[in-house]
């Protein structure tokens, strides 16, 4: 048997996957207190972006291939700008989100943001070291 350690991290114990959870539970504060047009408009579009990170997070981090894997990392950084800099600034202009929540999501936001760009140089040195083999 190999005593060798292994580098594997369970996605729930992975930084970015759990701050994109972080981001999703701190939209769905502010989602539940819409009212049905609001949820409609609004809410429906900002909930499904902001879950799209996780979800997109997920699916990279299944993936074995690296291309593949740095894919659905850009697809989740490009879902956390869409979340982040569109729909919950436009919910602050228009008082649907308080100042406290938006600096909190933008908080954990930009955090995810390094976090992310890291996953992805760490995927591309894997894909670069795995080529020189």
């Amino acid at each position: 048997m190999s005593s060798k350690k292994s580098n594997y991290i369970p996605l729930k114990e992975l930084d970015i996957y759990v701050l994109s959870r972080r981001l999703s539970a701190l939209a769905w504060i502010i989602y539940q207190r819409l009212d049905y047009q609001l949820r409609k408009t609004w809410g429906n579009q900002m909930i499904s972006s902001m879950d799209s990170v996780g979800a997109n997070i997920a699916e990279g981090y299944a993936r074995f291939h690296f291309l593949e894997r740095i894919r659905f990392y850009y697809i989740s950084r490009a879902s956390l700008s869409e979340s982040v800099e569109h729909w919950i600034d436009l919910g602050f202009e228009r008082k649907i989100v308080t100042e406290e929540e938006c600096k909190e999501i933008k908080t954990v936001s930009k955090e995810l943001q390094i976090k992310l760009n890291h996953q992805i140089k760490i995927a591309y040195d894997a894909k670069d070291k795995d080529l020189s083999k």
